[in-house]
């Protein structure tokens, strides 16, 4: 009963303050990106939102596989998605520098949409195909130009019940066309930090795992793509369900 006070205490209390304090720091990052769009500034910034975003409930992390990184090489990262945590969660335990796709009505925030935006997250409209894969495609360019990684949920959405949802192709097909090596990541207990329909946010522990990257430069979408993200998702889901028994034994 106490635990679940001090939840409550902490959720209601703390999230409003970040939320303010986000947009504190989205104006922030507009106006260093329109000084100088390169500037290292704005992944501090950004990893700065992370590690505040993280001690709200608090999540303590465990990190698996960090070797498989190489933080001078960008890569497509596939990782599962279980809560509003993944995201900086990613960005706190990854040593690259990463942006990822968003849905267009999460823009739609005053301040945060700029500050976004001013960041190189990339909008997409899953109403509409062609402008989603043209949004993801110019996404992609924004990436490259700043050296930046970008983070993709194959699912698409939320896992409601914490079992992994099939996978779409669209982070494989942006793997194979750049040519950059897929890393995938499997994220096991955000799930019980931020429960599907609970409004409070619990303390926990949460595991990471790193999985060895992929090579793409030698694969084409027409030959590679469907055998591509099959083997993948075929792995991260046995890799995630013995991380889940581990936990539950």
């Amino acid at each position: 009963m106490l635990e679940n006070f001090l939840a409550a205490l902490r959720t209601f209390v703390l999230v409003p303050l970040l939320f303010l304090y986000t947009m504190v720091l989205a104006i922030a990052v507009v106006i260093v990106v329109a000084i100088d769009p390169k500037t290292k500034t704005q992944d501090r910034i950004v990893e700065h939102w992370a590690n505040l975003f993280l001690a709200i409930p608090p999540v303590r992390v465990t990190v698996e596989g960090i070797d498989n990184v190489d933080p001078g090489q960008r890569y497509v990262v596939a990782s599962n998605h279980l809560s509003m945590f993944d995201i900086p969660l990613l960005f706190r335990v990854l040593p690259i520098h990463g942006r990822f796709l968003s849905k267009k009505e999460v823009f739609r925030y005053p301040v945060i949409g700029q500050g976004m935006r001013a960041i190189g997250i990339i909008e997409i409209d899953r109403d509409s195909s062609g402008s989603s894969r043209a949004a993801i495609n110019a996404g992609v360019e924004i990436a490259a130009q700043r050296g930046y990684s970008l983070l993709v949920f194959p699912e698409g959405t939320r896992s409601r019940d914490g079992e992994l949802l099939p996978f779409k192709r669209g982070a494989f097909r942006i793997a194979i066309d750049t040519g950059l090596p897929l890393l995938p990541v499997v994220i096991e207990g955000t799930d019980r930090i931020s429960t599907p329909g609970s409004k409070v946010f619990h303390a926990g522990s949460v595991v990471v795992r790193i999985l060895p990257p992929i090579v793409t430069s030698d694969m084409t979408n027409k030959d590679d793509l469907r055998p591509f993200a099959n083997a993948v998702e075929t792995e991260m889901g046995t890799v995630y369900e013995a991380m889940h028994r581990a936990r539950q034994s």
